[in-house]
């Protein structure tokens, strides 16, 4: 077996301190390899999305170690996390997090003017992302004048238009109906399976988590299940 792209050993997490002291992780053990698609779950208060938090270097764990790419996460500096997460990952919310009054083309154009990229080239990154999700056409159209799902489009697009090495995506079906949910997890799994990406994905649809090819079940900070999926 290759070395894991994520590793996280022993991983806790404490809200507050004393009596008011909350324990969101309890001493996660899970490895993630490069091009695998993995859905995690639980019930509200189970430790997934603190879990995505400190995957995403939102956060850093209490106690046990963090590696990617074989670099312990936990021993950086703040800057060092912000280059990791703008040049490996992608991130996919359920609230879209759009800006509200800037074209689907500038949102997804977002990231790439952190890294500083000259405008010619941001465009032409950008028309492409956009062009990958089906949205050839509507460059110029703001949030409000775009559905549900094709918001959640732009979203997609701009959390890959960096070409990430993971995708980080929180509820990403959560605010759209049925024929939209089916659309935007056939697109991840495109990504997924001709572009490399790896996925992780918290959810609390079953039925989305199907479309992965492994699921994690957590309860009260730890990982109760770790199932392989059937294609």
């Amino acid at each position: 077996m290759s070395q894991p792209l994520i590793q996280l050993k022993q991983i806790t997490k404490t809200y507050g301190s004393g009596l008011a002291a909350m324990q969101a992780l309890r001493g996660v053990d899970l490895d993630i390899h490069s091009g695998e698609f993995v859905a995690i779950m639980g019930h509200s208060g189970s430790g997934k999305s603190t879990l995505m938090n400190i995957l995403g270097c939102l956060d850093t764990p209490t106690t046990g170690s963090y590696f990617f790419q074989t670099i312990e996460v936990n021993t950086l500096t703040r800057n060092q996390r912000a280059l990791l997460r703008r040049h490996y990952l992608g991130f996919v919310f359920q609230g879209f997090n759009l800006l509200s009054r800037t074209s689907a083309l500038e949102n997804v154009e977002l990231p790439l003017i952190y890294r500083g990229m000259a405008k010619a080239e941001r465009h032409d990154k950008a028309r492409k992302a956009l062009d990958i999700v089906g949205l050839t056409g509507w460059e110029t159209h703001t949030p409000a004048e775009l559905s549900g799902g094709q918001q959640q489009r732009v979203a997609i697009a701009r959390a890959i238009v960096t070409e990430p090495t993971v995708l980080l995506a929180d509820e990403p079906t959560g605010n759209l109906d049925t024929e939209r949910s089916r659309e935007v997890m056939e697109m991840l799994c495109s990504f997924n399976r001709d572009l490399g990406i790896t996925i992780l994905m918290v959810t609390h649809e079953p039925d989305m988590a199907e479309y992965a090819k492994r699921v994690v079940h957590f309860v009260d900070g730890l990982v109760s299940s770790d199932t392989e999926q059937k294609p």
